[in-house]
């Protein structure tokens, strides 16, 4: 299996969006809650749109699921970019018959991980993207982005059930001598 890469750029990951978002937004979607939640492809599929909202029909903060190897409940946190993407797309399907967030049209199952690869893999080609960009891109362009903004790795480490710090860095494709600047906004 062949390791892609995280999306550093924020100019890339603007025209992905930009291009997903004029395509379909059940892909931008796909693209934008992989980005900010850091979850696996095959956790990404498997999420069931009433997961996300609450009694009131507001999308909750949190997103619980169980973990496919171990069982364990984990939970992510959706941040306001998730729940706006998430809101919009609710709002453009008929939600009677969505059951997937990540619905095949043809089907009332989830798109495949085939498919979810295709879907991110050719926006990045159409793009101009270079370098190898697939579905494992989005969890790690997530954990990138934490890493650079002061998340620490044995946050991430945890986080992608990795067992050592680096596992993880290898992962995010950050090598030890690399220089990362954080940028550590407190916002008070």
């Amino acid at each position: 299996m062949e390791t892609v890469d995280a999306l550093r750029d924020l100019e890339q990951i603007n025209s992905l969006k930009h291009y997903l978002k004029e395509h379909s937004y059940r892909d931008y979607l796909l693209f934008v809650f992989g980005i900010n939640t850091g979850l696996k492809i095959s956790e990404l599929l498997l999420i069931k749109v009433k997961d996300l909202s609450n009694s009131n029909g507001e999308i909750k903060d949190f997103y619980h699921y169980s973990e496919m190897e171990s069982e364990r409940r984990k939970s992510v946190f959706l941040n306001k970019k998730v729940k706006e993407a998430v809101t919009s797309y609710i709002n453009q399907v008929n939600i009677e018959e969505q059951i997937y967030l990540f619905q095949s049209r043809k089907f009332k199952q989830p798109i495949t991980r085939q498919q979810a690869y295709r879907i991110i893999h050719d926006a990045a080609v159409k793009v101009g993207i270079e370098g190898k960009i697939g579905t494992n891109s989005l969890a790690k362009t997530f954990g990138f982005h934490a890493f650079k903004q002061g998340v620490s790795i044995a946050l991430l480490q945890k986080h992608f059930n990795h067992s050592t710090p680096a596992e993880t860095l290898k992962f995010l494709g950050i090598k030890k001598e690399e220089l990362i600047t954080t940028q550590i906004d407190v916002n008070l």
